[in-house]
């Protein structure tokens, strides 16, 4: 069997390529995406219109996609497979409610993601009455690590190897004119989070959005992921971030290496 290091490749004998696929006709779908016709869903995954349509029909008669004359959808089943991941970690109610405490402290939202590929992804999340960003965020939201606090937190927790591929295969993109596009300057950035153990984003993915994150450890020093908070440039000013919040934040990553083992 392969170590959690030693990843199956595509070309492998052991890796399933059906599955491969069928989770990413699912992955298809997205905010952007909901709801998608057979030739836009064979589009989006560079599948034939062949392909696609055995793999539609499939997750519709295991209850997993919705059809709507021409129109494929997610059904309510998917969420048991991201109900499966939240229910197998116990601490999850535990940060949550820290998540909650820190929103209802500085009246600004508070979240936890993880690493997953080049994304970070949310998995709890308590969110303020102001809307942040042009797009919702829920638990379950990818956004790319590179441009996100949590995402860049995480990057710089990765062994020196594992961070340089990921340099090596990302693209950078502008998505505002803050952002970083060059790879060496995030390096540098990334060492420099490593080191601070935090970090401040200003509006590089989104105008207005600044963002604290710091890594969240259990009781054994085993990294769980990354929790922030989130607020909007023009209410909550640097020094706010990082003399009021940074303590408050850093207070709840303690509180959750004692609680969590």
């Amino acid at each position: 069997m392969p170590s959690k290091e030693e990843m199956l490749n595509p070309d492998d004998r052991d890796f399933v390529t059906a599955l491969a696929s069928g989770l990413e006709v699912i992955l298809a779908f997205d905010q952007q995406s909901p709801r998608m016709t057979l030739s836009e869903v064979a589009a989006k995954t560079g599948m034939n219109r062949a392909r696609a349509r055995r793999f539609l029909l499939t997750l519709h008669a295991l209850g997993y996609v919705r059809k709507q004359h021409r129109s494929f959808e997610l059904a309510p089943k998917v969420l048991q497979l991201g109900y499966a991941f939240l229910s197998s970690n116990g601490y999850r109610s535990v940060i949550q409610q820290h998540l909650e405490d820190i929103t209802d402290v500085t009246g600004e939202s508070s979240s936890m993601g993880v690493l997953d590929g080049d994304d970070v992804t949310y998995v709890a999340r308590s969110a303020a009455h102001h809307r942040l960003m042009s797009i919702s965020l829920s638990i379950g939201t990818r956004l790319p690590a590179a441009y996100t606090s949590m995402g860049r937190v995480l990057l710089a927790q990765l062994p020196d190897a594992e961070r340089a591929a990921y340099l090596e295969r990302v693209t950078l993109s502008r998505h505002t004119e803050h952002s970083i596009t060059d790879k060496a300057a995030l390096e540098v950035r990334l060492v420099e989070i490593r080191q601070q153990g935090y970090c401040i984003l200003d509006q590089e993915l989104d105008s207005g959005l600044r963002s604290l994150a710091l890594p969240a450890f259990d009781a054994n020093g085993g990294l769980l992921g990354a929790i922030n908070i989130s607020t909007n440039a023009a209410r909550i000013d640097m020094q706010t971030l990082t003399k009021d919040f940074l303590p408050l934040l850093r207070e709840k990553a303690e509180l959750i290496a004692q609680q969590v083992n």
